[in-house]
């Protein structure tokens, strides 16, 4: 597998003019290539296929040489000396920017006419930056320096950029074994970086399914996270949680001061709307380096998480807590960390892993529907009257919910209807429990099923467990089966 990371280098104040000056002039030639590959789409570019094509039939239109001396449209007359290579840039910006606009018209002209939206406009520049090509328009001249091609002094001129000695020594001691591709030219409020990507091949594990650890993930907005581990039987072998209470304080007060400003008359409060967004930010990161650091401490091979759909209007008292809850931004975090370390990421359907209990007794009582509950949202009650912390419930769902896809997957279709006969709730995924991975174990062994009354009442104390047979731990109790 192909991974590409990147790392952000600040430059230097002293050369914030020069650098603005050619900010603007490739955004120009964006535009003026968007003109043109819109006036001449019909014609040529809609047969175009892959942005090589693109470049090379928009340089037959726009630049003189030998083979066409007088263009249809004179790009050297007003980007004179342009770089070859940050033209090339710009075309195939410019051409992904046109193609994602037709592609778009084209649905929006398909929608019958009461559910059509507004239409799309046509693509501008907006806030596009210029990818700097190694030996064109960058080359390395030392561990803290290069040389950059910029826009100075009515010219296109080579200038000399140093980095921070925290930067290059980060570099050269985390990256010095990846591939390093051309930088781009990024503006961050007043200052200008450039953007290293590095590529790596990683090799994923490869484990069979029996001897596979997971991470079951249970995202909370209350609480940032939290973790099982489990192995294929649905043994649970380890179990963190992480609150951030510290953060999550911070955070309330930073809105409680938006909110004192609004009800003042004060509509948009940039300064105070950026504290708020980084605290948020920071717990999506601290959450992620979390589950990251309990992989590798129990050594595991897939991080379970849920396909979660965060799209739509938020509704109720809780929509701004919804509309802040960075659980996308998570996930991106941990998929790229895990597939660094060689872990793979799997996902699974989210519906039912906080309702439904994991002993197969059905449905949790939750907050205001619970007498015993009602004031602690994070605690759940099951039908047997048993209380437990709804989070880990969830997580111990997710977990389960990943190795019956997985066990099933592997079966040939004799085999499946066989197991399907045997345990009729695993035809419906999203009513599918830790019980119910139990029960599909059991099918598979032989032996005979749990039921809910068996793993609740009837549980095996761990010296009446039969010799020589393992003990399936869940939370605090240990259930004596003959799975292994």
């Amino acid at each position: 597998m192909k991974l590409t990371s990147t790392y952000n280098v600040r430059l230097a104040k002293d050369i914030n003019v020069c650098l603005d000056d050619t900010l603007v002039i490739y955004r120009k030639a964006v535009d003026f290539y968007i003109d043109v590959i819109i006036t001449e789409w019909v014609e040529t570019f809609a047969y175009v296929q892959g942005s090589k094509e693109s470049v090379k039939y928009a340089e037959a239109l726009t630049v003189s040489s030998n083979k066409h001396p007088y263009p249809t449209y004179d790009f050297g007359k007003d980007f004179y000396k342009f770089p070859s290579y940050l033209r090339r840039a710009a075309i195939a910006e410019a051409y992904g920017s046109v193609k994602s606009y037709k592609s778009n018209l084209s649905n929006w002209i398909n929608e019958p006419v009461g559910k059509r939206g507004r239409r799309p406009s046509e693509p501008k520049a907006g806030y596009t930056y210029p990818c700097l090509y190694s030996g064109n328009c960058y080359t390395r001249t030392g561990l803290r320096s290069a040389r950059i091609k910029v826009f100075i002094r009515n010219t296109w001129d080579w200038i000399d950029v140093s980095f921070r000695k925290a930067d290059a020594s980060y570099i050269e001691r985390r990256c010095k074994n990846l591939t390093e591709c051309s930088p781009t030219l990024l503006k961050k409020g007043k200052n200008w970086e450039l953007s290293f990507p590095f590529k790596e091949d990683v090799t994923l594990m490869t484990a069979p399914l029996a001897e596979r650890k997971v991470v079951a993930v249970d995202l909370g907005i209350r609480n940032a996270c939290t973790i099982s581990v489990m192995t294929s039987d649905g043994t649970v072998i380890g179990r963190r949680f992480l609150s951030l209470p510290r953060e999550n304080d911070s955070l309330r007060q930073a809105l409680s001061r938006i909110k004192k400003a609004q009800r003042s008359g004060a509509k948009h409060k940039p300064r105070l709307w950026a504290k708020a967004n980084g605290i948020n930010k920071h717990i999506a990161e601290m959450t992620a380096s979390f589950i990251i650091e309990a992989c590798c401490l129990y050594d595991v091979d897939v991080v379970v998480m849920e396909a979660l759909d965060t799209q739509g209007k938020k509704r109720g008292s809780k929509r701004q807590r919804l509309a802040l809850w960075k659980a996308k931004y998570v996930q991106k975090l941990v998929e790229h960390k895990a597939h660094h370390l060689g872990m793979r990421i799997s996902r699974v359907c989210p519906n039912g892993t906080s309702k439904l209990a994991f002993d197969g007794s059905g449905e949790v009582l939750r907050g205001k529907n619970s007498e015993r509950c009602h004031n602690n949202y994070s605690l759940c009650e099951f039908s047997t009257g048993k209380l437990y912390n709804c989070d880990l419930n969830a997580s111990y769902n997710i977990g389960a919910r990943y190795f019956i896809r997985e066990t099933l997957g592997g079966m040939t279709e004799k085999s499946r209807l066989s197991v399907l006969a045997k345990v009729p709730s695993l035809i419906r995924r999203s009513t599918c429990t830790l019980s119910t991975l139990y029960d599909l174990h059991a099918a598979v062994s032989g032996m005979p099923l749990m039921s809910a009354e068996c793993q609740m009442s009837g549980e095996t104390k761990e010296s009446d467990a039969p010799q020589g047979q393992p003990t399936r731990v869940v939370g605090s109790r240990k259930h004596a089966t003959s799975v292994v």
